[in-house]
């Protein structure tokens, strides 16, 4: 005995003689007054028809609620893939957007790190360094920002003067 898949697919072939030709314009006219039917619709009932099977052996037709029922379906598949397609570009703008900010905040920890390096630390008095007394009370005293090496040493030889 013959074995099919589960789904085969046939073809028909229309060659170029009239019979043919017409018969493919009936066919094509028909199709388009039913919208709901197909090709392959066509050819099972013209083969159940022409094989004289009795009418409880066929499969019952699609009704209309079943193709409603597809139709909701197919029409719910596409707003899915329309709402993931959009969820997904969203998403994808927000990666975006994380990543340039992320890129900017290295960026600014670079230029924050060179600073650092190029700029001379000063260290605060340690207890061990004696620390100078001030002459006069009276004066605000703030602590340079930057203290170069050369003025202090100069700064020594203007307390003797």
């Amino acid at each position: 005995m013959f074995q099919w898949s589960k789904k085969v697919v046939k073809s028909v072939t229309f060659n170029p003689e009239v019979a043919d030709e017409s018969l493919l314009a009936v066919v094509e006219n028909h199709l388009e007054q039913l919208p709901d039917k197909t090709f392959s619709d066509l050819c099972k009932e013209a083969l159940w028809q022409s094989l004289c099977v009795p009418e409880a052996a066929k499969p019952s037709p699609k009704t209309a609620v079943t193709d409603s029922v597809e139709q909701k379906i197919d029409e719910l598949r596409r707003q899915v893939a329309d709402l993931e397609e959009r969820f997904f570009a969203k998403e994808s703008h927000r990666l975006e957007a994380m990543e340039r900010h992320i890129l900017q905040l290295t960026q600014q920890m670079a230029h924050l790190a060179i600073m650092v390096t190029e700029r001379p630390v000063i260290q605060p008095p340690t207890p061990s360094t004696p620390t100078p007394e001030v002459a006069n009370p009276t004066y605000d005293v703030h602590p340079p920002e930057e203290v170069d090496p050369v003025i202090s040493r100069l700064s020594q030889f203007l307390d003797d003067f």
